[in-house]
């Protein structure tokens, strides 16, 4: 069979028929450039921790709103912000229903796996006994408040408040447990800086260059774990005013300073949870 000719195939291509995509006006998809940060947020707000943290900041600064907006003589607009935040507040609650789950693999790990130091494991151990109390506390708590169990008012707010006393207790050894971590960094810091200062002698003292990349990634190691104890120590010093206001019968501490000292540890937690994504 003979080949087609330049102008049979100039023929062809004349008469091709094109194709118009008719649905182009519905194509919303291209109105949103491609972003990194829009897939970010997706993965972030797909996990139980993520939408929690999120929803965390919305709820303790809009204590800070409410504080604004009556100060200004704007009541119904706080009673807005209430209305939002009061379910916020609930749904965390409901989101920690699992909690359990994952603070008894965190209880198999501690008494699997060699500790730093005995005084890490002691308070592990401890603050594993206050969740493992903490927890059902305010799942018993949340029901009793919706007339879920028959539970009067009475012995709601005990087991709230018993709550929030074990959360404290935690959040106190916390403390403790952050000031034995700091311990353990700088007694590596100082060991690494010892064999970097060594190997500088041996290298002046022998005329060869030394390879300091192994000391390069522990010393950005040890940076890493600096950073990390700094963010626990802001998030529990935000955590803690919080918790003994909670474990208290007749606590005066302000609504506003519940926003602010829980906002603080709200965004330091939703940095953390953000970047860990």
């Amino acid at each position: 069979m003979a080949a087609p000719s330049k102008h049979e195939n100039e023929a062809s291509e004349v008469h091709k028929p094109v194709v118009k995509d008719s649905s182009a006006i519905l194509a919303l998809g291209k109105l949103f450039p491609q972003s990194k940060t829009l897939d970010h947020a997706v993965r972030f707000l797909s996990q139980v921790r993520g939408t929690d943290k999120f929803l965390m900041v919305i709820q303790y600064f809009s204590k800070i709103f409410i504080w604004w907006y009556v100060k200004r003589g704007r009541e119904s607009t706080a009673q807005r912000v209430r209305n939002l935040a009061g379910p916020i507040s609930d749904f965390r609650i409901l989101l920690r229903y699992y909690g359990l789950l994952p603070l008894v693999q965190w209880m198999q790990y501690v008494d699997s796996n060699p500790s730093p130091s005995p005084l890490l494991l002691f308070l592990d151990r401890l603050q594993n006994i206050c969740n493992l109390i903490y927890y059902p506390l305010e799942h018993i708590y949340w029901l009793g408040a919706h007339e879920v169990i028959p539970i009067s008012m009475k012995k709601t707010n005990a087991i709230a408040i018993w709550s929030c006393r074990f959360w404290a207790a935690y959040v106190l050894l916390q403390f403790v447990h952050l000031g034995e971590e700091y311990r353990l960094y700088k007694q590596r810091l100082t060991g690494l800086q010892a064999q970097i200062k060594e190997a500088d002698a041996q290298a002046r003292a022998s005329g060869a260059p030394v390879d300091k990349t192994v000391y390069k990634t522990e010393m950005a190691a040890l940076k890493a774990e600096k950073k990390g104890i700094l963010i626990n120590t802001i998030i529990n010093t935000g955590y803690m005013p919080l918790t003994v206001h909670w474990s208290l019968e007749n606590s005066t501490f302000p609504d506003v300073g519940v926003g602010i000292f829980g906002g603080i540890a709200a965004v330091a937690q939703f940095y953390v949870a953000w970047k860990s994504t």
